[in-house]
């Protein structure tokens, strides 16, 4: 009874002073996506709603759809030769929600890997995306197919959507640059919030893009290179273009590997598989799920797309981070001697052999001396894993702590297109 009484006499104190607990001032509180989750609650004050498009450049308050006296006037831009428009350009802090565009280079494949979309956060000079403009927007080789999952979508496989949070502090600017040498109708709308103040821990998103032709055996491909400072990876979608030496046979046995605050020579996440990475087994069809999918599965030419995103399994780094995947493909001993003889060179590492049961695999880099795969004693019939030289490209996400990274630019556009229209364009 007495705490009661002594409370109540602070409380009563506090409101004839004008006081009613402790004082806060909206405008130096953070705002983040779980704000914007909590549907049912009103908009802190300093929070605003812009919609930047042709119809707004600059999305100002109450100046959207002026042209042509009101009505339809500006609902897409030109982008010329070598051109670059700039569709976003807005003083921070902000968070970029939504992403929607849709364009005439869609319907020109030709055309598609020859424009790029590149992100500036806070008045950086390097861009933190510089991707292919198709590969940024979730399928890899400059395809198009209907699928959604959790960041991206793509309706009726002839539009571009990307719901992934890019929240910015001082400013942001997103560029398409044309290196193409047509006229490219664009349309295009991007969704913000203006905030008076992001969370202190809020990171900038990012986007890496490359590309190999041919990739070197027993070499892990790099889909994301080591990257410094305070982030998480967030995925990545890949596309292959299997060689033509091992023409019908399994590209997926490499498991991705990721390379944690130092890790080196081996990381401390690994996968068992390929498609075992996007959720599936035993080969590899179409599907698209929220955080995996395989948006292009073609056995008959050897081209995939699939991607997989980390949202309820978070890959957190502290100091750096590096993402790899194996080149690795499986046959039978009988079409390995048969590819070799046509030049394959193949060199096998690891076989099933159920027979043996505890040993059942067959570890051939571990051996002194292991046998030749035409040797009689080499087992014939069985799943036979070999590294193997495919074209492979990849997009990594990821938020780092900071508006820039170090890593490499965007490969020059020879790189980009090299046969991509002989052997996927034409083919599918």
């Amino acid at each position: 009874m007495k705490k009661l009484v002594i409370t109540c006499a602070i409380l009563g104190l506090m409101a004839a002073l004008g006081c009613n607990g402790p004082s806060v001032n909206e405008e130096e509180q953070g705002f983040s996506l779980d704000d914007i989750n909590k549907y049912y609650l009103a908009a802190p004050k300093g929070v605003e709603t812009r919609w930047i498009s042709s119809e707004n450049k600059k999305g100002e308050k109450g100046k959207g759809g002026m042209t042509n006296k009101g009505a339809k006037g500006d609902a897409f831009s030109m982008i010329g030769p070598g051109d670059t428009l700039v569709i976003f350009d807005q003083e921070g802090p902000g968070i970029i929600t939504k992403m929607w565009v849709a364009n005439s280079f869609g319907w020109s494949e030709e055309n598609r890997r020859k424009v790029s979309i590149h992100m500036y956060w806070d008045g950086e000079q390097k861009p933190a995306v510089s991707v292919p403009f198709t590969d940024f927007f979730g399928i890899g080789l400059g395809l198009m197919r209907p699928f959604e999952n959790a960041f991206f979508s793509m309706p009726e496989g002839r539009s571009f959507n990307c719901a992934v949070p890019m929240p910015f502090r001082k400013s942001a600017r997103v560029e398409i640059v044309n290196e193409s040498s047509k006229f490219l109708m664009f349309y295009y709308k991007i969704n913000m919030v203006k905030v008076p103040k992001l969370d202190d821990d809020a990171m900038y998103f990012h986007a890496f893009w490359d590309r190999d032709t041919a990739t070197t055996k027993g070499v892990d491909y790099t889909i994301l290179p080591r990257v410094e400072g305070r982030g998480r990876y967030l995925g990545t979608n890949i596309g292959v273009i299997g060689n033509e030496k091992y023409r019908g046979t399994w590209f997926g046995e490499g498991e991705v590997k990721i390379y944690l605050d130092g890790d080196d020579p081996f990381p401390t996440l690994v996968g068992t598989g390929t498609e075992d990475y996007i959720g599936t087994g035993w080969g590899q069809g179409e599907f698209a799920n929220k955080i995996q999918g395989s948006t292009v599965s073609n056995k008959a030419h050897d081209v995939y797309t699939f991607y997989r995103f980390h949202t309820y399994d978070p890959v957190y780094f502290h100091k750096d981070c590096k993402v790899t995947i194996q080149q690795i493909g499986n046959s039978t001993k009988e079409r390995i001697i048969e590819m070799n003889e046509r030049g394959a060179g193949i060199t096998p590492v690891w076989s099933y052999v159920e027979p043996k049961g505890y040993n059942a695999a067959q570890r051939y880099l571990d051996m002194e001396d292991p046998p030749a795969v035409t040797d009689e004693e080499f087992p014939g019939g069985v799943s036979t894993n070999f590294y193997r030289s495919d074209d492979v490209s990849a997009t990594a996400y990821f938020y780092l702590g900071k508006p820039s990274s170090s890593l490499p630019g965007l490969p020059p556009l020879e790189i980009r297109t090299k046969h991509i229209k002989e052997k996927v364009y034409d083919k599918i």
